[in-house]
């Protein structure tokens, strides 16, 4: 890997649609080198954005990209009480913290190429987005369609003990879903699990709030190039989940890719550590131009 190059943080305040405010973290290449793309990368569910941080910035020196990342609302830095009183789902995450997020980039480059990076439900949002169709491309990381029994078949067990005991108990005690319970520290709204838990429980997954829950997307809003990533152990998406992803792109250009294990240089990645550190090694993967 190249060495890394220096580059610019600013703080972001972004005001969602409602008049909530999300946290955001701008980084930018070096001062002689003016960005030449702007690109927002959406976290996954229930991981903070300072997680993304040094991916972010590294993506900004090595692409001259100005790459925002943020918080979602009730969670993190963008968090307004504690969690137990909070009221945000996966739908005001998905759809207006994401789509806020991408029209304040694009409000603030309108004169540069613009892209998104999503993460697990970060690559869900882009077909409810107005500013959808200026995105020349979507990258999505370890995103899917998934339903609990389209798991490796040693995972099944896991995700039917986590979705019909472990989640639903400690959800309906504690009054918000514990980090713990989903192994990467950061507590979600009872809401946002009950929402999510609906999708993975049900065949369609998320096409069953549409129009309901959910505004009515617009699948032909996508007209550049995605790029479906998954990683070669997730268990949680696994790669035939991420290319089912692909119908909810009709009018794009897509391409499937896999990062194996050995490009990461670690034992295992699974589904939320390959923008850290130590999977650096397969950053260039994830971003290339």
């Amino acid at each position: 890997m190249e060495a890394d190059i220096a580059s610019i943080e600013q703080p972001a305040t972004i005001r969602c649609p409602d008049a909530c405010d999300l946290a955001g973290r701008l980084f930018l290449p070096p001062q002689d080198q003016p960005p030449e793309l702007a690109l927002v990368l959406h976290g996954a569910t229930g991981v903070p954005r300072d997680y993304y941080a040094r991916f972010a910035a590294w993506l900004a020196g090595h692409r001259r990209a100005a790459v925002l990342i943020y918080d979602y609302r009730d969670c993190g830095h963008s968090a307004r009480g504690p969690v137990r009183r909070a009221r945000a789902d996966m739908g005001d995450w998905a759809v207006t913290d994401q789509g806020a997020a991408l029209d304040w980039l694009a409000d603030r480059y309108p004169d540069l190429p613009l892209e998104v990076m999503g993460h697990s439900l970060g690559g869900m949002g882009l077909p409810f987005h107005e500013k959808g169709s200026r995105v020349r491309r979507l990258t999505t990381v370890a995103t899917g369609p998934s339903h609990w029994t389209r798991h490796p078949r040693n995972f099944i067990t896991k995700a039917a003990a986590f979705w019909f005991v472990l989640g639903p108990v400690t959800t309906l005690v504690l009054g918000y879903m514990p980090g713990w319970a989903l192994g990467q520290g950061a507590d979600l709204p009872a809401r946002a699990f009950w929402q999510w838990r609906r999708w993975c429980t049900t065949r369609g997954f998320y096409r069953t709030d549409w129009g309901r829950t959910l505004p009515q997307p617009d699948l032909s809003r996508m007209k550049g190039e995605v790029r479906l990533i998954a990683i070669e152990d997730d268990e949680m998406i696994p790669p035939p989940v991420v290319r089912d992803h692909a119908a909810f792109f009709p009018a794009a250009t897509v391409t499937h890719h896999v990062v194996p294990v050995e490009a990461a240089g670690v034992r295992a990645i699974g589904h939320l550590r390959v923008f850290s550190e130590r999977c650096k090694a397969a950053w260039p993967l994830l971003a290339q131009g």
